[in-house]
């Protein structure tokens, strides 16, 4: 980078710079949005395509320094819009954005396709001033396309590498770039989506902040889906309070999803909840088994260290608690079911250039460009294929009440109602299943990491529609222990 005085900026103060930080020095004229873009830039190309190669950015937006001088220009003349005024967000590949970025769902497949509208995510993203700064790759299809895909992988961009252990630690999926592009700090804060654990996986894996919304807060018109009953959207960062913001911007009514008319409070300042003091009287459960047993000797003592800072800021314990259903024999039938009626809906509405209308199709065109498509094969897809597609089969039917009750009513209702819970805390993303399969909310923190160096994420659970109680546990958490640490990446 010519540029010196960007140069060291770009080495140094953005570097773990919060929104706060980053607006503060916008405010005070010492950067602009568009030198804010061109330091992610340098990033970009020191760490994502030469010697770490962390290879998480899929593509980026060609018109991102544009926007980002219009925004100044609208800085000076009207005023910020809000927090997000000017900053770069990375969107996951699978949501759609009306612009000269592609959405694929890492499939070179749809490597041509370019949305005809934004999603709503980023519609409010847009609304908000953020820089849609490009697209961040993924685990191919959000990890439904085969059994045995390495989270990371996709065949259009490639493999996502941890940049906390790169050739060594998974990067976890499917929001993998997402989260590794946070983590290295190559974007203030990144988009991901979760049907069970793919926002809270490369959350805990990259030691960044993740937030799994209650299915409903987070409208999903506009993104490749898995299933309706499971998906939703939510932000990667590298700090509670960035995500509170990120969240604020993305929650609300979305006219074409019903899903989102059964929140209560579909407008919410999500900031409002931080209190460093937020932990005084909150009452979570340890769900140890079968959950820790996922832990090795030293995760367990860093485990252990989380509890202890818990109690010693006012939290009180519940040791070993039990979900009455988590012993129960789960199937992915809802997904398996959901997937062809969801993926055929959506593929039906691309250009008339995109000659993959229907799932049949994406898997004739993988077979027929197997060296490329199918280096880990397509046993999902083709599992969902022989499905009718019109979620009438009383597998279906019969898997999807079973879900729901055995996560809902026997599951984390059930174990918060019996011990008066505000949250059940898990480790990494381990106890994800059973609050994805419920549509409830979860928060992963930074845990602190082994002499290795592998990150350990510390994951909150709670009801539905209760983020704001899940960000005031998790931000006191953050503040008391303040165990985040920026990957070396030189």
């Amino acid at each position: 980078m010519l540029n010196q005085r960007l140069k060291e900026r770009a080495e140094d103060w953005l570097v773990e710079a919060t929104i706060d930080d980053i607006q503060q020095a916008l405010e005070k004229e010492e950067v602009t949005s568009k030198e804010l873009v061109l330091m992610y830039f340098h990033r970009i190309s020191q760490y994502d395509q030469d010697g770490v190669k962390i290879n998480s950015v899929m593509e980026i937006n060609p018109d991102a320094l544009h926007i980002a001088e219009a925004l100044d220009r609208e800085r000076k003349t009207k005023g910020r819009r809000g927090p997000l005024h000017g900053i770069p967000i990375l969107l996951k590949d699978n949501i759609d954005t009306n612009d000269k970025l592609h959405t694929s769902a890492g499939s070179l497949a749809l490597k041509n396709h370019h949305a005809a509208s934004d999603s709503l995510v980023a519609k409010q993203l847009r609304h908000a001033g953020a820089v849609i700064l490009g697209k961040a790759n993924m685990t191919e299809w959000a990890n439904f396309m085969t059994d045995n895909m390495p989270n990371g992988y996709s065949s259009r961009g490639g493999q996502v590498i941890n940049p906390y252990g790169p050739g060594e630690l998974d990067v976890g999926g499917s929001s993998s770039g997402s989260g590794a592009s946070v983590a290295a700090n190559l974007v203030t804060a990144a988009i991901g989506t979760e049907t069970s654990g793919s926002i809270l996986s490369p959350a805990s894996s990259n030691s960044v902040v993740g937030i799994k919304p209650t299915v409903g807060l987070v409208g999903r018109t506009g993104i490749i889906p898995i299933s309706h009953s499971q998906d939703t959207a939510g932000p990667l960062t590298r700090t509670v309070k960035d995500a509170a913001m990120v969240l604020s911007a993305i929650a609300g009514i979305d006219e074409e999803d019903p899903v989102t008319k059964k929140n209560p409070q579909p407008s919410v300042d999500y900031v409002s909840f931080l209190e460093s003091k937020g932990l005084d009287g909150m009452t979570i459960g340890i769900a140890k088994e079968p959950y820790f047993e996922h832990l090795n000797e030293e995760e367990m003592e860093l485990m252990e260290h989380a509890l202890s800072i818990l109690k010693e800021h006012g939290a009180y314990i519940v040791d070993d608690v039990k979900l009455p259903s988590q012993e129960e024999n789960w199937d992915i039938n809802t997904l398996i079911y959901e997937f062809k009626n969801g993926i055929n809906a959506y593929l039906q509405q691309t250009e008339p250039h995109i000659e993959i209308k229907s799932l049949k199709d994406l898997i004739e065109f993988n077979d027929s460009h197997s060296d490329l498509m199918l280096k880990y094969g397509q046993t999902m897809l083709t599992k969902s294929e022989e499905t009718s597609g019109t979620l009438i089969e009383p597998d279906y039917l019969n898997s999807l009440q079973k879900d729901l009750y055995l996560s809902q009513d026997r599951g984390v209702n059930a174990v918060m109602d019996e011990h008066e819970l505000d949250a059940i805390l898990f480790p990494n993303n381990v106890g994800a299943g059973i609050p994805a399969k419920a549509g409830y909310p979860s928060i992963s923190v930074p845990g602190g990491y082994t002499n290795k160096g592998k990150p350990l994420g510390i994951t909150f659970t709670a009801g539905a529609f209760e983020e704001g109680k899940l960000l005031k546990i998790g931000y006191a958490f953050e503040q008391a222990s303040k165990l985040r640490k920026p990957p070396k990446l030189d």
